[in-house]
């Protein structure tokens, strides 16, 4: 399939987190508003248009924000608001889209090429940006155009709240005047790096032979001249609840020995809880299986805010299992599963004031991607020696 003769809208909420604030208390509305920690260590994740006007921007510390903006209202994020809405969100693209891709918990991508055979695709879009905005109340942007790459561009073009169709015979003349930093991938450094060549526009980039930004840039640098020529073939990738990583155990014996399994549990959890955020990945749903020795299975799957911390999704995993196990029969195995994965990282960092919680997860991952995943672990998922014999199956992601 030629993917540049397709049509792609790309869907981002407008300032996402603030919005939702704003839906539950009306007084900040027109207001500067910053969601983020507390503490004088907390760090912007978020927000309004008023307050970048003075200079604020995510990943900022809270402390220089307030020194920007001294009338800024300061918000601690609520994660399970933020992502009830984006799930309601989802409901409303879901219900009128025919492929779509959640990219993250505040951004759609949506394939709707041979829709002009029906019905124009900009009326489309529009119809279904006003209905998103009318059932829930959130402003929300689109960009469409030929490709992933040039419709989340022309998002960026159209926000706030606003629409933007990038005709195939304009996408060059659209992309040529921008700054390089519109290119989604193109971060802080690469800016850095091509600024230092004379390189400040897309047009300037795109004239540039291909071979020389790959010496320059690395592998990414291909990808990053292809996206400055309007080159995207990647496809909207079809989102389902049903994506999911996952790890079982199967005992050699049948055991009925509940702290070994609590332990297993904890342990199996942080395990595929890095896999996941090693893919940039966050849960919104985590499931747990069980089979006792007379082959009966059972599972018990629960909604969570969007999350990859081991400590969220512990507890909620040993709730599911104590609901779960009720027969007290013995078990022959035990699963656990993190379900409706979408892109992106922890958000609930930011607005943790436990620095040493941030500091621990950074600096246990880090030793894990140097020697290796079972490297470290919590001391509370740690399997006794004599405990029964069992069988792995790996973790999976499907």
């Amino acid at each position: 399939m030629n993917y540049q003769n397709n049509t792609i809208v790309h869907l981002d909420l407008d300032t996402f987190f603030v919005s939702v604030e704003r839906l539950m208390n009306s007084a900040l509305i027109g207001k500067p508003v910053i969601i983020g920690g507390l503490s004088d260590r907390g760090v912007v994740a978020s927000c309004s248009y008023e307050a970048r006007r003075y200079g604020v921007h995510s990943a900022m510390p809270i402390r220089m924000a307030l020194n920007l903006c001294g009338d800024a209202t300061v918000i601690r994020g609520d994660m399970d608001q933020y992502s009830k809405y984006s799930r309601l969100v989802t409901d409303v693209i879901a219900d009128s889209a025919p492929v779509y891709e959640k990219a993250s918990i505040d951004e759609h991508y949506i394939d709707i090429s041979g829709m002009d055979r029906f019905i124009g695709s900009y009326k489309w879009t529009h119809e279904l940006r006003n209905r998103i905005i009318s059932e829930t109340g959130l402003p929300i942007s689109f960009g469409l155009s030929v490709n992933k790459t040039v419709s989340k561009i022309a998002t960026g073009e159209a926000k706030p709240n606003g629409e933007k169709e990038v005709p195939r015979d304009l996408v060059r003349p659209f992309l040529n005047p921008l700054p390089i930093k519109k290119i989604p991938g193109v971060g802080e450094k690469t800016c850095h790096l091509l600024h230092s060549m004379g390189v400040f526009t897309i047009h300037t980039l795109s004239d540039i032979p291909p071979e020389m930004i790959q010496h320059v840039l690395g592998k990414s640098g291909i990808d990053i001249w292809k996206k400055a020529n309007g080159i995207d073939f990647s496809p909207v990738i079809r989102y389902s609840e049903e994506k999911s990583i996952s790890t079982e155990r199967t005992f050699d014996t049948d055991t009925i020995d509940i702290q070994m399994l609590e332990r297993l549990l904890i342990h199996m959890v942080e395990k595929i809880a890095f896999k996941m955020r090693k893919k940039q990945k966050l849960a919104s749903v985590i499931t747990v299986k069980i089979r006792y020795a007379n082959y009966d299975t059972h599972t018990l799957q629960k909604k969570i805010a969007y999350t990859s911390f081991d400590h969220t999704l512990m507890d909620t995993a040993l709730e599911l299992f104590r609901r779960l196990y009720e027969r007290r029969m013995l078990i022959r195995l035990i699963g656990v599963k993190l379900g409706g994965l979408i892109g992106g990282v922890q958000q609930l960092d930011l607005f943790d004031n436990n620095d040493k919680m941030i500091k621990l997860y950074l600096s246990m991952d880090q030793i894990r991607l140097r020697y290796g995943s079972e490297a470290i672990h919590r001391a509370s998922g740690v399997e006794k020696k004599e405990k029964v014999a069992s069988r792995s199956v790996q973790s999976q992601m499907t």
